[in-house]
Protein backbone atom coordinates (compact mmCIF):
# COMPACT_ATOMS: atom_id res chain seq x y z
CA UNK A 1 0.00 0.00 0.00
CA UNK A 2 0.82 3.47 -0.68
CA UNK A 3 1.16 5.85 2.33
CA UNK A 4 -0.05 8.96 2.14
CA UNK A 5 -0.75 12.09 4.69
CA UNK A 6 -3.61 14.54 4.08
CA UNK A 7 -2.96 17.97 5.75
CA UNK A 8 -4.81 21.06 6.50
CA UNK A 9 -2.51 24.75 6.85
CA UNK A 10 -2.77 28.20 7.08
CA UNK A 11 -0.83 29.84 4.51
CA UNK A 12 1.59 30.32 7.81
CA UNK A 13 2.10 26.51 8.41
CA UNK A 14 -0.62 25.76 11.39
CA UNK A 15 -1.85 22.48 11.50
CA UNK A 16 -3.75 22.90 14.62
CA UNK A 17 -7.28 22.70 15.06
CA UNK A 18 -8.47 23.36 11.90
CA UNK A 19 -12.21 22.07 12.44
CA UNK A 20 -13.32 23.56 15.60
CA UNK A 21 -12.24 26.08 18.46
CA UNK A 22 -12.42 23.76 21.22
CA UNK A 23 -10.82 20.84 18.77
CA UNK A 24 -7.06 20.96 19.99
CA UNK A 25 -6.65 23.58 22.47
CA UNK A 26 -2.74 22.32 24.10
CA UNK A 27 -0.49 24.79 24.71
CA UNK A 28 -3.11 27.50 25.09
CA UNK A 29 -4.06 27.44 21.64
CA UNK A 30 -7.04 29.55 20.96
CA UNK A 31 -7.34 29.79 17.54
CA UNK A 32 -9.27 26.68 16.41
CA UNK A 33 -11.86 26.27 13.45
CA UNK A 34 -9.82 28.62 11.45
CA UNK A 35 -10.03 26.25 8.00
CA UNK A 36 -14.08 25.81 8.55
CA UNK A 37 -15.09 29.13 6.69
CA UNK A 38 -13.23 28.01 3.32
CA UNK A 39 -14.92 24.63 2.41
CA UNK A 40 -16.72 24.38 -0.16
CA UNK A 41 -18.39 21.57 -2.48
CA UNK A 42 -14.67 21.42 -4.68
CA UNK A 43 -12.90 21.07 -1.84
CA UNK A 44 -15.40 18.47 -0.21
CA UNK A 45 -15.67 16.34 -3.57
CA UNK A 46 -11.57 15.96 -3.51
CA UNK A 47 -11.48 14.60 0.17
CA UNK A 48 -14.23 12.15 -0.80
CA UNK A 49 -12.08 10.98 -3.69
CA UNK A 50 -9.00 10.17 -1.87
CA UNK A 51 -10.85 8.74 0.77
CA UNK A 52 -12.15 6.42 -1.54
CA UNK A 53 -9.19 5.13 -2.51
CA UNK A 54 -8.60 4.40 1.41
CA UNK A 55 -7.90 0.95 2.55
CA UNK A 56 -6.45 1.43 5.64
CA UNK A 57 -6.32 4.64 8.07
CA UNK A 58 -3.06 4.80 10.03
CA UNK A 59 -4.14 7.09 13.17
CA UNK A 60 -2.42 8.94 16.04
CA UNK A 61 -4.57 8.50 19.81
CA UNK A 62 -5.68 11.96 20.06
CA UNK A 63 -7.18 12.07 16.20
CA UNK A 64 -8.43 8.73 16.52
CA UNK A 65 -9.90 9.06 20.13
CA UNK A 66 -11.93 11.91 18.44
CA UNK A 67 -13.01 10.30 15.13
CA UNK A 68 -14.01 6.74 17.23
CA UNK A 69 -16.60 9.57 19.39
CA UNK A 70 -18.10 11.23 15.83
CA UNK A 71 -17.68 8.79 13.37
CA UNK A 72 -19.86 6.13 14.76
CA UNK A 73 -23.44 8.28 15.48
CA UNK A 74 -22.80 9.51 11.50
CA UNK A 75 -25.15 6.82 9.80
CA UNK A 76 -26.33 9.02 7.06
CA UNK A 77 -26.35 6.60 3.59
CA UNK A 78 -25.84 10.08 1.55
CA UNK A 79 -22.83 11.12 3.32
CA UNK A 80 -19.93 10.54 1.22
CA UNK A 81 -17.97 9.86 4.11
CA UNK A 82 -19.60 7.68 7.02
CA UNK A 83 -19.68 4.67 5.74
CA UNK A 84 -16.04 4.68 4.60
CA UNK A 85 -14.68 6.01 7.67
CA UNK A 86 -16.51 3.24 9.83
CA UNK A 87 -15.96 0.53 7.71
CA UNK A 88 -12.35 0.39 6.58
CA UNK A 89 -9.31 -0.91 9.00
CA UNK A 90 -8.08 1.93 11.27
CA UNK A 91 -4.71 1.42 12.95
CA UNK A 92 -3.76 3.41 16.23
CA UNK A 93 -0.66 3.87 16.94
CA UNK A 94 -0.53 4.50 20.64
CA UNK A 95 1.53 3.45 23.84
CA UNK A 96 -1.52 3.92 26.14
CA UNK A 97 -4.43 2.85 25.07
CA UNK A 98 -5.40 -1.09 26.01
CA UNK A 99 -8.57 -0.88 23.56
CA UNK A 100 -9.52 0.32 20.46
CA UNK A 101 -13.57 0.07 20.27
CA UNK A 102 -14.44 1.55 16.49
CA UNK A 103 -14.46 -1.55 14.67
CA UNK A 104 -12.37 -2.27 12.65
CA UNK A 105 -9.38 -0.98 14.71
CA UNK A 106 -6.40 -2.18 15.79
CA UNK A 107 -3.44 -0.57 17.86
CA UNK A 108 0.47 -0.25 17.23
CA UNK A 109 2.86 0.29 19.38
CA UNK A 110 6.56 -0.20 20.03
CA UNK A 111 8.41 -0.02 16.58
CA UNK A 112 5.87 2.39 15.13
CA UNK A 113 8.14 2.39 11.61
CA UNK A 114 8.81 -0.89 11.23
CA UNK A 115 5.50 -2.03 11.90
CA UNK A 116 3.78 0.71 9.09
CA UNK A 117 6.49 -0.75 7.22
CA UNK A 118 4.76 -4.03 7.28
CA UNK A 119 1.62 -2.20 6.63
CA UNK A 120 2.98 -0.73 3.30
CA UNK A 121 3.50 -4.26 2.01
CA UNK A 122 0.37 -5.51 2.44
CA UNK A 123 -1.56 -5.67 -0.75
CA UNK A 124 -3.90 -2.77 -1.30
CA UNK A 125 -4.06 1.22 -2.22
CA UNK A 126 -3.54 3.07 -0.11
CA UNK A 127 -2.85 3.64 3.76
CA UNK A 128 -3.74 7.27 4.87
CA UNK A 129 -2.98 9.52 7.65
CA UNK A 130 -5.53 12.35 8.07
CA UNK A 131 -4.27 14.97 10.28
CA UNK A 132 -2.28 13.25 13.01
CA UNK A 133 0.39 15.97 12.55
CA UNK A 134 3.07 14.71 14.60
CA UNK A 135 2.12 10.96 13.84
CA UNK A 136 2.79 12.49 9.81
CA UNK A 137 6.22 14.18 11.10
CA UNK A 138 7.43 10.98 12.32
CA UNK A 139 6.47 9.22 9.44
CA UNK A 140 8.35 11.54 7.04
CA UNK A 141 11.61 11.61 9.32
CA UNK A 142 10.88 7.67 8.83
CA UNK A 143 10.60 8.02 4.81
CA UNK A 144 7.68 6.42 4.75
CA UNK A 145 5.73 8.82 3.53
CA UNK A 146 5.25 8.37 -0.47
CA UNK A 147 2.45 11.27 -1.05
CA UNK A 148 2.23 14.54 0.61
CA UNK A 149 -1.60 16.14 -0.03
CA UNK A 150 -1.25 20.20 1.72
CA UNK A 151 -4.81 21.44 1.80
CA UNK A 152 -3.74 25.43 2.30
CA UNK A 153 -6.19 27.83 3.34
CA UNK A 154 -6.00 31.50 2.80
CA UNK A 155 -5.41 32.60 6.19
CA UNK A 156 -2.72 33.66 9.07
CA UNK A 157 -3.16 31.85 12.02
CA UNK A 158 0.04 33.14 13.84
CA UNK A 159 0.60 30.81 16.56
CA UNK A 160 -0.06 26.95 16.63
CA UNK A 161 1.40 23.93 16.34
CA UNK A 162 3.16 23.60 12.85
CA UNK A 163 3.54 20.66 10.18
CA UNK A 164 6.99 21.50 9.70
CA UNK A 165 8.73 22.75 12.66
CA UNK A 166 12.40 24.40 12.88
CA UNK A 167 14.99 21.20 12.96
CA UNK A 168 12.82 19.25 11.10
CA UNK A 169 14.44 16.54 8.35
CA UNK A 170 14.85 17.69 5.11
CA UNK A 171 13.29 15.70 2.09
CA UNK A 172 12.46 16.14 -1.79
CA UNK A 173 9.10 16.13 -3.27
CA UNK A 174 7.56 16.75 -7.05
CA UNK A 175 4.55 18.76 -7.16
CA UNK A 176 2.21 16.06 -9.25
CA UNK A 177 -1.22 18.46 -9.16
CA UNK A 178 -2.54 21.12 -7.94
CA UNK A 179 -5.80 23.33 -8.02
CA UNK A 180 -7.11 26.09 -6.23
CA UNK A 181 -11.28 25.57 -4.98
CA UNK A 182 -13.64 28.69 -5.64
CA UNK A 183 -13.24 29.32 -1.77
CA UNK A 184 -9.74 30.00 -2.18
CA UNK A 185 -8.16 26.70 -0.85
CA UNK A 186 -4.84 25.99 -1.97
CA UNK A 187 -4.63 22.11 -2.83
CA UNK A 188 -1.29 20.59 -3.53
CA UNK A 189 -0.55 17.15 -4.33
CA UNK A 190 3.45 15.89 -4.37
CA UNK A 191 5.52 12.66 -4.02
CA UNK A 192 8.60 12.44 -2.09
CA UNK A 193 11.66 12.46 -3.84
CA UNK A 194 14.11 11.65 -0.95
CA UNK A 195 16.95 14.19 -0.18
CA UNK A 196 16.14 17.44 -1.39
CA UNK A 197 18.89 18.88 -4.92
CA UNK A 198 21.00 21.34 -4.01
CA UNK A 199 22.91 23.98 -6.44
CA UNK A 200 24.38 27.06 -7.05
CA UNK A 201 22.35 30.10 -8.93
CA UNK A 202 25.16 31.51 -12.14
CA UNK A 203 23.08 33.41 -13.57
CA UNK A 204 20.45 34.12 -16.33
CA UNK A 205 22.98 33.72 -19.06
Amino acid sequence: MKLTLTEFLSLDGVCQGPGSPDEDTSGGFTQGGWFVPHMDETFMQQAADWLAEADGLLLGRRTYEEFAQAWPNMTDPNDPFAEKMNSVPKYVVSNSLATAKWSPSAILSGDIPAKVAELKDQPGRELQIHGSARLGQSMLVAGLIDELRLVIAPVLVGSGRRLFPDGGTPAGLKLISHKVTPAGLAIHTYETTGTPEYGTYEGSA
